[in-house]
């Protein structure tokens, strides 16, 4: 199953997405959140085609918790050392766009701007300190697109990410959430430029699977429902210009799409 957020004819809502490509329609829509897939069952019957709203970005964070370097080739291609536990940071709320919304890519204060597509995770639940034997499963809604737009220059320059992570349009998300999917036993996560496959990469191959990730994150602050984990980008990152089309495929959820212009 899937949901998206959408604005149309002035109004914003959670919608129920149902069939695939030009035939997808929302079938049902709330007003809240939903915290669970079963909150669409008390929603309001529609027959809205998918191409007719606009897309928003599909859920609206407290905090984005992102984790640096959890594939090893990645770690490799910018010559840093592979972690020996999760390394986290956060991207701000204020950077969260949707799908089709710009990227601007500040060019009077960083000379590289790169992509990172990642598999997001939605947080359905409050989730803090969990027990040992505790199923992470429970506490995640579903999953979605992350691109975790970074400002390479200024990432090796200041030394913290918080800079050259956090400028407004650099934590594109979307287009979907959607259930169902099993990153424990490997999903496909792909970027393309203008394109061209950029990064391909499989979940298989974290370093730190997820229920590990999420765990390392409760033990240190509260994750909301609406919380979005960006778990770690493949090896193939890389620049983006104004006029460029970024890309990220997650396999069972979609494609978020975003162009690029200069700030």
């Amino acid at each position: 199953m899937r949901f998206c957020r959408f604005e149309h004819e002035g109004a914003v809502r959670y919608g129920l997405v149902e069939g695939d490509g030009g035939t997808a329609t929302i079938t049902r829509t709330l007003q809240p959140f939903p915290q669970d897939f079963s909150d669409f069952d008390r929603g309001q019957r529609t027959d809205l085609a998918l191409a007719s709203v606009r897309l928003l970005s599909p859920v609206r964070p407290s905090k984005i918790v992102c984790i640096g370097r959890n594939y090893v080739e990645h770690a490799k291609e910018l010559q840093h050392e592979v972690p020996t536990s999760p390394l986290i940071f956060l991207k701000p709320p204020s950077a969260v766009i949707g799908t089709g919304d710009q990227i601007r890519r500040p060019h009077t204060l960083s000379q590289r701007v790169d992509h990172e597509g990642e598999l997001g995770v939605v947080i359905g639940k409050r989730c803090y300190g969990l027990h040992e034997d505790e199923d992470v499963r429970s506490y995640i809604l579903g999953y979605t697109c992350v691109n975790d737009v970074t400002a390479r220059d200024l990432q090796n320059k200041d030394g913290q990410w918080t800079r050259s992570k956090g400028f407004d349009t650099f934590c594109p998300i979307g287009p979907v959430v959607a259930n169902g999917l099993d990153p424990w036993k490997g999903v496909q996560v792909r970027t393309r430029l203008n394109g061209q496959v950029r990064q391909d990469g499989n979940t298989s191959q974290f370093i730190f699977p997820l229920d590990v990730i999420v765990r390392y994150i409760a033990a240190v602050m509260t994750l909301e429902p609406g919380d979005v984990i960006a778990t770690g980008t493949p090896a193939g990152v890389g620049p983006m210009q104004p006029g460029d089309v970024v890309e990220v495929t997650v396999a069972g959820v979609g494609t978020l799409s975003n162009p690029v212009v200069n700030a």
